[in-house]
């Protein structure tokens, strides 16, 4: 398909950056930079290999493999962003000798809420895209993807304040339509904070849960006769604090949520692998903004209170044993 050529900076090529790095490399209308950490020498000596059970064996070779955005000298039409929510107030600083306000559309693809609020404060001006992705996916290598059937994702636009609304949309649609040329699953959706909303009740109940107990999720629930309503109450104050804020998400939920997981074969957490390996964990874009905006609003949120206060502690030993 002959068209514009598209720069795009994907920053964080881990499991869920370098499989969507692979979707975006289908269109040959991107020119790909990745910014790479641990696995930058095995991409940049070998490229990015992909082994899918929906799309078969891959290999992509980025136009450029970069430490820092910075180092890529240019500003591009899309940024990826799909590293791990550790510290996400210090990645705009980062990424703007990437960025410029008039053309570059940031795109997030991560657990959590608020994800979008320090992108917006740093580039007021940039249009931003917010995606929900469930993908089965691991490094198993540097370098190497494993990617199951597990495939989705939601995306809508995070509106600026007196934006062009008109440009933010057509660029919503190109994005639309990278994902689409790169055969992927997903849907744009009219208003993405209920998405983001919905994942963090599943997020901030399984990935706590499942790394304070080092249980997978059926086992926590039969450990005894009070962990199902615990679980529920966690959801429940997770909700409160989603529908006080005005995102349209009601209770079934949490029925759905549990029902969903029961359906499962146990499973631990992405938060749990991130504890076991000894790396920090997203507590703060999971657990931490529910529980502030929950203390500005007044809302009873004991239960994610408690817990926040654990991992916090429980996350500052393994941030420090990382330095």
């Amino acid at each position: 398909m002959a068209g514009q050529q598209l720069d795009v900076l994907l920053y964080g090529l881990g499991a869920i950056g370098g499989f969507y790095g692979f979707i975006l490399s289908r269109n040959v209308n991107v020119r790909l930079t990745v910014v790479a950490r641990s696995n930058y020498d095995a991409v940049k000596a070998n490229g990015l290999k992909i082994v899918s059970e929906n799309h078969g064996e891959h290999l992509v070779r980025p136009f450029n493999v970069v430490k820092t955005p910075a180092e890529a000298a240019t500003t591009f039409d899309y940024i990826v962003c799909a590293h791990k929510a550790i510290n996400q107030k210090a990645v705009p600083a980062q990424l703007a000798p990437a960025v410029d306000e008039k053309k570059t559309t940031i795109v997030i693809v991560q657990n959590g809420v608020g994800n979008e609020e320090p992108f917006r404060e740093a580039f007021p001006g940039a249009t931003i895209l917010s995606c929900v992705t469930w993908v089965g996916a691991r490094q198993s290598t540097p370098g190497i993807i494993n990617h199951t059937t597990s495939e989705d994702m939601q995306m809508g636009l995070f509106p600026s304040k007196g934006g062009d609304a008109a440009l933010e949309s057509r660029r919503l649609d190109e994005f639309a339509g990278l994902l689409t040329t790169g055969k992927t699953v997903f849907q744009v959706v009219p208003n993405i904070q209920v998405q983001r909303w919905e994942k963090v009740v599943w997020n901030a109940a399984w990935n706590s849960l499942t790394t304070l107990t080092l249980m997978d999720t059926h086992s926590w629930l039969g450990s005894s006769e009070d962990a199902t309503p615990m679980t529920r109450k966690l959801m429940t104050e997770v909700i409160d604090v989603a529908k006080a804020l005005g995102v349209p998400i009601d209770y079934e939920l949490i029925d759905r949520l549990i029902n969903k997981i029961l359906a499962m074969p146990p499973i631990g957490s992405s938060m749990r692998a991130d504890y076991e390996k000894g790396n920090p964990m997203e507590v703060e874009i999971i657990l931490g903004y529910p529980v502030r905006k929950g203390r500005e609003l007044g809302i009873n949120i004991s239960t994610i209170e408690t817990i926040y206060t654990i991992l916090t502690a429980v996350n500052k030993r393994l941030m420090k044993a990382n330095l």
